[in-house]
């Protein structure tokens, strides 16, 4: 069974930087892509970033510019480097791994931007 562990989230001022870690634990096989959502209050979840396993990205537009997503395969590990963080990227973010049968998720971490 596959577990992905997410770290890195916490609170920072408007215009600070965080990076967000998603580490899987167990063995990953036909990976189709990882991904960022995020949930903010009263809103829908959306996908923050993704990246394919041919190492195609793509973002929302609200983080273009400001938002870096990444991957270590050795480590099954997906990241992303948040800078410039406005007050509207306050959510709960989760990391998602879409393989060809099953997808998996993480537990979520809290990023807050006060302003």
């Amino acid at each position: 069974q596959v577990q992905l562990v997410e770290s890195g989230g916490g609170l920072v001022q408007a215009g600070g930087s965080l990076r967000l870690s998603c580490a899987a634990s167990g063995s990953i096989s036909r990976l189709i892509r990882m991904g960022w959502y995020r949930r903010a209050p009263g809103k829908e979840r959306e996908l923050v970033a993704a990246i394919t396993n041919g190492g195609s990205t793509n973002y929302a537009d609200s983080v273009k510019g400001r938002f870096t997503i990444s991957r270590d395969n050795a480590k099954n590990t997906v990241y992303l480097q948040m800078n410039s963080l406005k007050p509207e990227d306050t959510a709960v973010y989760r990391c998602n791994f879409l393989l060809i049968y099953n997808d998996y998720w993480g537990q979520g971490t809290q990023v807050t931007v006060s302003s």
